[in-house]
């Protein structure tokens, strides 16, 4: 039975509510008449009278950025339990929605539109993507009930760029999870999403551990993201944080002054250390079409510096003479990659604490510089030197068993783009926008499922503040209403729905056979204790604490409701279910000896487990 209607009721409520809150004449709030939504309308007119939206609806589409527009939200619509609306051409009348896209309207910029609502429900952008927002818009509005007030609205974002972050660098995050992500990105009008990940690589299969996608997956993901007008922006961290990329590649790897082999660095005065990470640039290629690229270029020296590696200053001086420094090094190798992938016609970005200021050869102009940490330059000095800065501010992140944003606090602050660690700036000249970023420095910390609940929040912060006014309710407490009343976005799935019961089974695949008790788990995965313990994925090479070595035996363990890795998520499949661990991503598979493993789908297939009720 759908839920939709019992969600559509929720919204009504609470926007009723926020509608009737008595709100304090205060700078920054937005008027009480104008319709709930997340980024808060900017504007609002009210007119006479109501749109109702009705089953005789359709989606009004001329031209083909505007038919494009409409079958999406006509997909969206259908999703969201509004039923099957068709997409026509001509003349509208009375309960359509028209869709317009008119080059002629350039104060609406590239992603503002205008909504008007009356008889009809008309979305006019100056190009597709600005009347792809105005129809979210649309469907925030319907999430509350089938009649919108009339009224009109121009709604123009203050910041070009707004995103999300993700490292799926080492802990791989399920392809399920960031599909939500981009759905709920797009609904809340961002429009970037950062993934550094790794692609199995068929260049260089030895570089193929645990924690890729493969470029099938990549290839869905992109295409959902071009649906949605969310660029998908790919990063391999380089040169430093290189381990997941050359950790059987000694001969790439930066060695110091007593021989020792640093397997996170690359060695940037080697040639074919270039070679290397620009073949990786090439394969990923194949499947991001986005105009970006991030390398990272962060934290080469973390836990060291220049002065155990002399040729690096060596290479450095070599290059640019006897004033130049192992920084310049560094640099060097940031401006060949920017070089490179300008050639292919894509933009360079990097962050910002690995502009330490102890170089004499610059950063290429026009690289985006995006600044999470406060280091020696500061980000009026670089806004001063002409590089676009993004604000992706330590304050905005979210680690996994780590530091949580302080999204009330946030809020309360009114925080703005303007404001970077360690300075705000006066203008927003030159600033591109802001972005949450999300990072798994304890791989086990937590489930992506209560990582999700504590993204929500700070999703919806981030994309009020990029979009318009960063304050637009007198209380914190009345701008998370606006979240409850528009939901999630239209396809969004339930992660944590468990497909049976609590209850004692007999699981069988294979020759394996065993009986467990199986309980749900408040993040919405199970664990399955046995007579001797709860299963658990334990041993093999720890990556952020994490059991990340295909092969790695599952057995039964003290049962501990903490443990993250205890937790597996049970799937339907063709012939009974598989079970995937909440933490590893990898699947349980039976060996034939009997034994419980866990192994990549792809590098090995997943048992599929028929249950029986024990009574």
């Amino acid at each position: 039975m759908s839920t939709y209607p019992r969600r559509r009721l929720l919204g009504t409520l609470v926007a009723l509510l926020l509608l009737a809150a008595p709100v304090p004449a205060v700078a920054g709030t937005v008027a009480a008449s104008a319709p709930v939504t997340v980024p808060a309308l900017a504007n609002w007119t009210p007119e006479q009278g109501s749109y109702q939206y009705g089953g005789s609806a359709r989606l009004v589409a001329d031209t083909a950025p505007e038919r494009r527009v409409a079958d999406t939200l006509a997909d969206d619509l259908r999703d969201a339990g509004h039923g099957d609306v068709p997409v026509v051409s001509g003349g509208a009348r009375t309960g359509d929605i028209v869709i317009e896209v008119q080059p002629g309207r350039a104060a609406l910029g590239a992603e503002g539109y205008e909504l008007r609502a009356g008889a009809r429900l008309s979305v006019t952008g100056a190009n597709e993507r600005g009347a792809f927002y105005g129809t979210r818009t649309v469907l925030q509005l319907l999430a509350q009930g089938d009649r919108i007030p009339a009224g009109r609205t121009v709604d123009v974002p203050r910041y070009a760029e707004r995103g999300v972050g993700v490292c799926a660098c080492y802990i791989h995050i399920s392809t399920a999870w960031l599909e939500n992500l981009v759905r709920d990105m797009a609904y809340h009008k961002l429009n970037q999403l950062l993934l550094e990940l790794k692609v199995k690589s068929d260049s260089h299969p030895e570089a193929n551990t645990w924690g890729y996608y493969t470029k099938d997956e990549i290839r869905r993901l992109v295409a959902l993201g071009d649906k949605y007008h969310v660029e998908i922006i790919p990063e391999i961290n380089s040169p430093g944080h290189m381990d997941p990329w050359i950790e059987n590649r000694s001969d790439l790897q930066l060695t110091d002054s007593d021989g020792n082999k640093q397997p996170s660095r690359l060695d940037i005065t080697q040639p074919a250390a270039f070679d290397y990470y620009t073949s990786l640039i090439d394969e990923y290629a194949q499947v991001f079409t986005g105009g970006s690229w991030h390398m990272g270029a962060d934290e080469y020296m973390l836990g060291s510096d220049f002065a155990k590696y002399p040729q690096v200053l060596r290479y450095a001086q070599e290059k640019y003479g006897a004033n130049a420094t192992p920084q310049d090094a560094f640099i060097d190798f940031v401006n060949r990659v920017q070089a490179y992938v300008a050639a292919e016609g894509k933009k360079l970005r990097i962050w910002n604490d690995g502009l330490t200021g102890a170089n004499t050869v610059p950063v290429t102009a026009g690289t985006t510089v995006e600044h999470w940490l406060n280091v020696a330059v500061k980000p009026s000095q670089l806004l001063a030197q002409g590089y676009p800065l993004m604000n992706a501010a330590y304050a905005l992140y979210l680690v996994r068993g780590g530091f949580h944003t302080d999204t009330k606090g946030l809020y309360d602050q009114s925080w703005d783009p303007r404001s970077f660690e360690g300075e705000k700036v006066a203008s927003s000249q030159g600033i591109t926008g802001a972005k949450i970023s999300l990072w798994p420095d304890n791989g086990r910390g937590e489930t992506e499922n209560e990582v999700a609940v504590d993204t929500d929040p700070a999703l919806r912060h981030v994309a009020q503040a990029t979009w318009g006014d960063p304050h637009p309710d007198a209380t914190y407490a009345q701008f998370t209403a606006r979240g409850t009343a528009v939901g999630h976005a239209p396809g969004w799935r339930d992660l944590t729905r468990v497909p049976v019961t609590d209850g004692t089974y007999t699981l069988r695949a294979g020759v394996a056979s065993l009986t467990a008790e199986v309980r749900r788990t408040p993040d919405g995965y199970v664990t399955l204790r046995t007579g001797t313990g709860c299963l658990e994925v334990r041993g093999g090479k720890l990556t952020l604490n994490t059991p990340l070595q295909p092969g790695v035996e599952i057995t039964a363990q003290t049962c501990d409701a903490g443990n993250t890795v205890q937790r597996w998520e049970l799937e339907q499949v063709a012939g009974g279910f598989t079970l995937v661990n909440a933490i590893t991503r990898m699947a349980v598979h039976v060996t034939d000896d009997g034994r419980l493993v866990q192994y990549p789908p792809d590098q090995q297939q997943p048992a599929a487990w028929h249950l029986t009720t024990i009574h």
